[in-house]
């Protein structure tokens, strides 16, 4: 198994900025899997009886994902896309091989509070820059022909 991910190149991010969104990209389906499937439960309160934000997590995992993936050695590809249509059009092949966002992969959008300009603007004024596509870790031949249109990330 491996994690492909896939950054932007034409928006010139420094090598933190990248390495910022690429770390985005890689724990995004590890997070929503804590979020939306697991069962969390507060160890202990506070004086007030408040949660005291100490949280024990139960979860069930894949087999083929932890054996292939968690416990191993975290196998990933960054690949380049030339721009946001080079983005787009992973996608495509990603839900043409019967992938869901949000599930199996995953657009990241940085908030623009440091180098990137907003490329889209919400009703609320809230500016946003799509960087990265994630995947959660995929069996090798499915995401060999993901990243075999893309070249690795220099």
């Amino acid at each position: 198994m491996k994690q492909v991910i896939i950054a932007r190149k034409d928006l010139g991010m420094s090598p933190g900025k990248l390495a910022a969104q690429v770390s985005h990209a890689s724990m995004a389906f590890l997070s929503r899997m804590i979020r939306t499937h697991s069962r969390m439960q507060p160890l202990e309160t506070g004086a007030d009886g408040a949660a005291d934000y100490k949280f024990r997590c139960e979860m069930d995992i894949d087999k083929d994902l932890y054996e292939g993936w968690l416990s191993g050695i975290f196998k990933k590809v960054v690949c380049e896309a030339k721009n946001r249509n080079a983005i787009d059009k992973a996608v495509r092949i990603a839900t043409e091989l019967g992938l869901e966002e949000n599930r199996d992969f995953f657009l990241i959008k940085d908030c623009c509070l440091t180098e990137l300009t907003p490329e889209e603007v919400d009703e609320n004024g809230t500016g946003w820059t799509l960087t990265c596509l994630g995947f959660r870790p995929l069996p090798d031949e499915i995401a060999n022909q993901i990243s075999k249109k893309f070249q690795l990330f220099k």
